[in-house]
């Protein structure tokens, strides 16, 4: 009871984590939400998942975590740049937020062992957040799919843009599917997490979504194709079903990646490679170049970077960027060395998700749903803790029984 009790309450602080980094820019809600009552949420929904976290591990058991250790020292530069406050005071205030996300993980990692708890947390909390997504398309069709994004879909309960809802729904079905090929879970519990998040991920037009979900699972799947049977027929029907989508749907999918942008636009990565040019030719000094300007909104010249490995230059520099493809490359190297498993599989589709969508999306220097995924995959790689030892059994001390006794019981 005591360990069921533990599992909850771990899944509750996930949860909070979860909703710490939901952010509280995007679209605009059926009921207006101010930005201050968003912020208060998810900042008040971190420091109670770090107490609650406490509270879960007073005796401060942590598992020893290379991921969790560069994530720590990715402080350092945060910290150094942010103490010069060209960023403003947010920018402390950002590194408090980085460093008590931190410390939740550290006493998390108590429980990391390499089992399938958090994969499972992981696809109910963002099955949560899809359903008030699509709560909202139902309530308000017109909020959530607006004219201000293209009739793309996006939160219309809680401010939340495209490329987010893209991204929780292309990891969930994911990991969904990875968990049906190792028979963790039936058909029609896929089915129920699956079929919806689909639907929700071709409404938000997600291309980065999209194919990193695709790349993600080819690359989780075939490193089961050696020892699964069933992941050899899936990856066989997927390579059939996507041959023939190729042919038959050629144009509609064509039209649907492109979103109606013209291929200047498409090939600019829709206005990305400007902001890129723009931030990269900016003068910096040496302090700049190394630790950057300190934690920000993760925008230059007032416009999104949206490229997790330029946010980071810019913000925790060339030090950052050192320890962000650090933390990668060691998740990555990790789950090469395991063998084949469905934790493996989860963890290499977790890692080159993120890794895709980095060229994209921000978020691998700070608090965000990319720590996350990358948390559950460091998880998943963790050794099994070991096993307690057996308590001692008090030796029976020998009684000495004299030789007259010895002969009576013979006789």
């Amino acid at each position: 009871m005591g360990t069921d009790h533990s599992s909850k309450t771990v899944g509750a602080v996930w949860g909070l984590l979860v909703l710490n980094t939901l952010g509280s820019a995007g679209a605009k809600t059926i009921v207006p939400l101010p930005r201050s009552l968003i912020q208060m949420v998810t900042m008040g929904a971190l420091v109670a998942a770090f107490a609650l976290a406490l509270a879960l591990n007073l005796r401060l058991r942590i598992r020893a975590s290379a991921f969790l250790l560069l994530l720590t020292l990715l402080l350092v530069p945060s910290v150094i740049s942010s103490v010069h406050l060209e960023s403003g005071f947010g920018a402390l205030f950002r590194c408090a937020r980085l460093a008590l996300f931190i410390g939740t993980l550290w006493l998390l990692s108590r429980w990391w062992d390499g089992s399938l708890t958090f994969v499972r947390h992981h696809i109910r909390l963002y099955f949560v957040v899809l359903g008030s997504v699509a709560a909202g398309a139902v309530v308000s069709p017109g909020a959530a799919l607006p004219d201000l994004y293209g009739g793309r879909l996006v939160g219309a309960l809680w401010p939340l843009t495209p490329p987010q809802i893209g991204q929780y729904a292309a990891v969930i079905i994911g990991l969904a599917v990875l968990l049906l090929l190792g028979r963790r879970t039936d058909r029609t519990s896929a089915a129920v997490v699956i079929v919806p998040s689909l639907v929700l991920l071709a409404l938000t037009h997600t291309r980065t979504a999209t194919l990193g979900l695709l790349i993600g699972l080819t690359l989780a799947i075939g490193s089961l194709v050696l020892t699964s049977a069933a992941a050899r027929r899936f990856f066989a029907w997927a390579v059939l079903c996507a041959a023939v989508a190729a042919v038959v749907l050629g144009s509609a999918l064509q039209a649907w990646f492109l979103r109606g942008q013209s291929k200047e636009n498409f090939s600019s990565l829709t206005g990305r490679a400007k902001v890129w040019d723009a931030l990269l030719a900016a003068p910096r000094t040496t302090s700049e170049y190394l630790f950057g300007t300190g934690l920000g909104d993760k925008s230059f010249g007032g416009l999104p970077i949206d490229d997790s490995w330029l946010a980071v230059y810019n913000e925790q520099g060339m030090t950052g960027i050192a320890l962000v493809a650090a933390m990668v490359l060691v998740l990555g190297g990790v789950a090469l060395l395991r063998p084949p498993s469905l934790s493996r599989a989860c963890a290499i589709f977790l890692i080159s998700y993120c890794a895709i969508a980095s060229y994209t999306e921000a978020g691998l220097g700070d608090a965000s749903p990319y720590l996350l995924h990358l948390a559950v995959a460091a998880s998943l790689l963790a050794a099994p803790a070991p096993a307690p030892p057996l308590p001692a059994v008090p030796e029976v001390p020998r009684r000495n029984v004299p030789r007259w006794a010895r002969r009576s019981e013979v006789t």
